[in-house]
């Protein structure tokens, strides 16, 4: 079974972690079909829309500064009940009002506990884990936010049609929020966590539970003794070199820098406009574009999530990067020969398009830009906690959307007829490029997070790049639109392929190989000063085998 190794507790315990993640997604990739109907119910113009969708960013990037402190200090357990309950209080506060206010204030409750959960959740999974089934278990996160942005595409079509439907779309997380805050309150707390704060005899019971073992005292003295070294870190100490921790600090913010500059938001943002304008008209294309988004983004996050232990996190990444850049040069190429007329898409967002937004006039396009919509903002998500540039964008999207479906229906099908094969090979890279995405940067960035700190800090750790990706989320998706303008989609494309070439590089050199290592003997290794100069990759293929003989070795001096 692909869970030997990994007790049915442990298990268990992740998987009702992970329904963060699920919930994560879905609020992530609602609000592209709710935003339409609230936008005709409540008649609100651009700006307000891209006001509503942008403070779910604003609430998150509030929580990812201030949450590492919450999770360190109060436990990863207690912050991931606290997020689901501020979830349905969120979801509440949105259902009995229709007011732009009550909205904004709802969407930003809902954005702080989105990323609250998704840190404390990696924590929490990384600490219960078994090392040998770390990555599995971490990965799951992923995947369940992956399913939670299908699930957000399914319900935005149910309740497209049916009168206050976005109602609807946002009630259904309320169950299932407050199932998961009632279930974590029964789970024990990480037993790391229980070091940390000195109680070493629940620690113990923990983790004899965990690994349903009678004596659990190995793995404990080991714990013991890195969160002894480690309980000296202040938040400071993460920009020092003390332990390597700079550098630490400074390959987990770059990773963090690729997962978004790679492109993956904002192509998917376009997925729709992009596949429109290379001649796949209306709603074929929209909805092709966001529900095959959508099902290649579960299918291809699933061999991640359950090979991940036995290849490796660093061979993944490494994939995942090498594959991003050849379907980004396809594509790039691609709407080279086809001239993608984006400019024209981007500068139809002229306020007399406006007038399109009438709710009168709505009707007539709700079918196909309820799917363009699908798949523009929901199939964003980065991982683990990120990915909503989508969501900063939406508004301008909303706009560019009405207009392109005029300009769509209007220019290009007149004036160009696009030869078959170029335009199923971009539909083609353009999969290819998000499964590329789901296999490596993707799950990958967060798992390799969650290993580098040291136990004592990781909260903090994790919350700060945390911070610095919706930061950059934010950044990029506000000026995405305006790139494209000026260069074009290919040379944005271009720009992709570079950016993933960099990354591919930068993981090659300087992301350690952690498999089959507990997080203890990560940190160590870590910690010593040559990781800088020479990559841990050639150190980890000789520790393979070193591994059991080291830790006797350790634990005996630990003993005596």
């Amino acid at each position: 079974p692909l869970i030997s190794g990994c007790g049915t507790f442990t298990f268990l315990f992740s998987a009702i972690a992970a329904i963060s993640g699920l919930l994560m997604g879905y609020e992530l990739g609602l609000i592209s079909g709710a935003l339409l109907q609230m936008s005709s119910i409540l008649t609100l113009s651009c700006k307000e829309q891209e006001v509503i969708v942008s403070s779910l960013l604003f609430g998150a990037l509030f929580a990812s500064l201030t949450g590492g402190f919450l999770i360190d200090r109060f436990g990863r357990r207690l912050a991931i009940i606290i997020a689901s309950s501020l979830l349905v209080l969120g979801s509440l506060i949105l259902l009995p009002y229709e007011s732009y206010e009550v909205l904004i204030v709802g969407r930003i409750a809902i954005g702080i506990s989105i990323s609250l959960s998704s840190i404390a959740t990696c924590v929490y999974i990384a600490e219960i884990a078994p090392q040998h089934r770390r990555g599995l278990l971490v990965s799951l996160n992923e995947l369940m936010i992956v399913i939670g942005i299908l699930f957000a595409y399914i319900s935005n079509y149910a309740f497209a049609s049916i009168s206050h439907g976005w109602k609807y779309m946002f009630g259904l997380v309320i169950p299932l929020g407050a199932l998961q805050a009632v279930a974590m309150y029964f789970l024990p707390p990480s037993p790391r966590f229980l070091v940390m704060k000195n109680d070493d005899e629940a620690a113990r019971k923990v983790l004899e539970r965990l690994r349903e073992t009678s004596d659990a005292t190995k793995e404990l003295t080991v714990i013991k003794s890195s969160l002894k070294d480690e309980h000296q870190y202040s938040f400071l100490d993460l920009f020092r070199s003390k332990n390597n921790m700079r550098a630490r600090m400074l390959v987990g913010l770059t990773l963090v820098f690729f997962v978004q500059t790679t492109g993956q938001p904002n192509i998917l943002f376009y997925a729709s406009t992009v596949l429109k304008s290379v001649g796949f008209q209306s709603n074929e294309a929209a909805s092709l574009a966001s529900t095959g988004v959508g099902v290649v983004k579960v299918v291809s996050t699933v061999p991640a999530t359950f090979f991940v232990d036995q290849v490796g996190s660093k061979t993944f990444l490494c994939i995942g990067s090498s594959v991003m850049a050849i379907s980004l040069v396809t594509m790039g190429l691609v709407n080279r020969n086809i001239h993608v007329n984006s400019t024209k898409v981007c500068r139809s967002q002229s306020p007399e398009d406006f007038s399109l937004q009438r709710p009168g006039n709505f009707t007539v396009t709700n079918g196909s830009l309820k799917d363009l919509f699908a798949s523009m903002a929901s199939t964003e998500r980065l991982s683990f906690d990120v990915q909503s540039p989508d969501v900063a964008r939406t508004g301008e999207l909303n706009r560019t959307a009405l207009a392109g479906g005029k300009s769509t229906t209007g220019s290009h099908v007149e004036s160009v007829e696009v030869p078959v094969v170029l335009k199923w090979l971009s539909l083609a890279s353009l999969l290819v490029y998000v499964a590329a995405f789901s296999i490596g940067l993707g799950p990958m960035s967060w798992l390799v997070l969650s290993e580098i700190f040291p136990g004592g800090i990781r909260g903090r750790a994790m919350a700060l790049t945390s911070s610095m990706n919706w930061g950059i989320n934010l950044l990029i998706s506000l000026t995405f639109l305006t790139v494209t303008e000026l260069i074009g989609l290919s040379w944005v494309c271009f720009i992709y392929t570079i950016m993933s070439l960099a990354s591919l590089a930068f993981v090659i050199m300087f992301i350690p190989e952690t498999k089959g290592c507990s997080l203890e003997q990560i940190s160590m290794e870590l910690a010593k000063q040559k990781y800088v100069r020479t990559p841990l990759c050639g150190v980890s293929q000789r520790r393979e085998k070193l591994v059991p003989v080291e830790l006797d070795k350790r634990e005996k001096e630990q003993l005596y």
